[in-house]
């Protein structure tokens, strides 16, 4: 009908355009969101960057630590000053990086790790959340579980590394985080994360129980990152630690550099 704005009025088609509408906002929302850190970006030859993004980059957002840690406004477009130990294989945009001196600390491949915070990861309570067990009220290894504390840590060249001093849990989770092992040779003591452990029970040839590490050589657990106290464990640590020992899957041996073929 003429001058009818309800007859000529096509329900689906409103629900499309509506749909369309919510559908770029909600990109437009989530493209704002993911800038909040890594950003701005950095060209990967010449170090250049924009100084003053203003496409997608959202208003600042304010997060109220807890425990009184004090406040987080992102985004802070702040650039990434650590030293790159490594350097290119050829000019061109996108080629890899080649580590620096000992590839295990470079921070780069699989052996990055990020600028956390440099203080304990904490409970609900407020307290250290990753603590050694040996401070741990309430905590043990259950009846008839192989009790780590004392074996022999083997490195991926079948040679001893050090011996199990005591376990870390997350009091939190309640499960083993890191093995606290006394190096042979070293002054004091490093932690090795749970994930990169296999522990072996004996065998008819004469071995022992023993915790088996793929990750890195029985020489290379000298250089693991150091703790800055030793009951807690930060959680900048806690990364560098990683990153240490995910690097030793890829640059611990020679042979794991070349291709299979």
């Amino acid at each position: 009908m003429t001058g009818s704005l309800g007859g000529s009025l096509d329900v689906a088609q409103v629900v499309l355009y509506a749909f369309w509408i919510f559908f770029a906002g909600l990109i437009w929302y989530i493209r704002q969101e993911d800038r909040r850190e890594g950003y701005p970006l950095e060209d990967d030859v010449t170090g250049k960057y924009s100084k003053d993004p203003w496409l997608f980059v959202p208003d600042k957002k304010t997060f109220v630590l807890p425990h009184g840690q004090g406040v987080k406004k992102v985004p802070d477009l702040q650039r990434d000053e650590r030293p790159l130990n490594a350097k290119r294989t050829a000019k061109g945009p996108g080629y890899p990086l080649v580590p620096e001196g000992n590839p295990l600390l470079a921070g780069v491949g699989p052996g990055s790790w990020a600028e956390r915070s440099d203080t304990p990861d904490l409970t609900a309570h407020g307290d250290a959340r990753i603590v050694p067990m040996r401070t741990a009220e309430g905590f043990d290894i259950a009846e008839g579980e192989t009790n780590p504390i004392g074996l022999t840590v083997i490195g991926c060249d079948g040679k001893a590394a050090g011996t199990v001093k005591d376990v870390w849990v997350d009091r939190a989770e309640h499960l083993i985080r890191y093995y606290e092992i006394e190096v042979e040779g070293g002054s004091a003591s490093t932690l090795l994360p749970n994930n990169f452990v296999v522990i072996k029970g004996g065998n008819a040839r004469g071995r022992a129980p023993h915790l088996y590490v793929h990750a890195i050589t029985s020489g290379q657990f000298a250089d693991v990152p150091a703790r800055a106290k030793d009951e807690t464990v930060t959680l900048l640590e806690e990364d560098k630690i990683a990153a240490y020992f995910g690097a030793g899957l890829l640059y611990a041996l020679r042979d794991r550099q070349e291709a299979f073929l």
